[in-house]
């Protein structure tokens, strides 16, 4: 939810450490991509432009996190 949240007040500081910390929990790949989309859904093209920014720290903290 917090990385939700951090979506929609595009915060990419606060984006940057929930989706570690959220990989980290074991949240997988589609939890991650349904809370993009929940966020674009709430907060529309803003969200959309952050929900980039999720998808390219998620594929980097995939390889790093485990």
């Amino acid at each position: 939810m917090i990385l939700g949240i951090a979506i929609s007040s595009r915060c990419e500081g606060c984006i940057t450490f929930h989706i570690h910390d959220a990989l980290k929990a074991g949240a997988s790949r589609q939890k991650i991509l349904e809370t993009i989309s929940v966020a674009i859904l709430m907060s529309g093209g803003p969200s959309q432009a952050y929900g980039s920014i999720v998808l390219e720290a998620l594929e980097q903290f995939e390889k790093t996190v485990a």
